[in-house]
């Protein structure tokens, strides 16, 4: 990729014959305009220039590609595509490390919960060991005691 003009969401690099952006492809938002083709409707497959934010943002700018046969123009507007697609697969890119990033956060978080219960565990073990301990043994007191009940009655009479 290098040597290629990249063009990111925002900001854009699309230039003309004499090698300077196009005027009036940059708008009062601040944003190069970008490429898109209709995609329903009456005038499916045509293209237009549109912000590269909408429908995210309160920019309407909209014009139509026209064909004509200047090649340089045919040129400039699958440049434009080009850097469009760039732009929506960069732009996804982030989308998809961002939710990377969150989703590993998520694997650390249930990996400590994992390992606090594994811990929680083996303590529940022992105090159920040592319950069932404190158990026989007051069971074999009771009996105990009923044995020596029993001797001291027979004793005493």
């Amino acid at each position: 990729m290098a040597g290629l003009n990249t063009f990111s969401v925002g900001s854009g690099s699309s230039s003309n014959s004499k090698g300077g952006i196009l005027p009036s492809l940059i708008r009062e938002c601040g944003n190069v305009a970008v490429v898109r083709t209709v995609k329903r409707g009456p005038n499916v497959g045509m293209k237009f220039h549109g912000c590269p934010l909408w429908p995210d943002t309160k920019c309407e700018f909209f014009r139509w590609i026209l064909p004509d046969s200047n090649a340089v123009d045919n040129l400039q507007v699958h440049v434009l595509e080009a850097n469009t697609t760039i732009a929506e697969m960069e732009y996804e890119k982030k989308l998809l490390e961002e939710k990377i990033r969150k989703l590993q956060i998520k694997k650390e978080n249930l990996e400590e919960d994992a390992h606090e219960m594994k811990n929680e565990l083996c303590e529940m073990r022992i105090e159920l060991m040592k319950s069932s301990r404190n158990e026989r043994n007051c069971t074999m007191a009771l009996y105990l005691s009923w044995v020596i009940f029993a001797l001291v009655v027979f004793w005493l009479k």
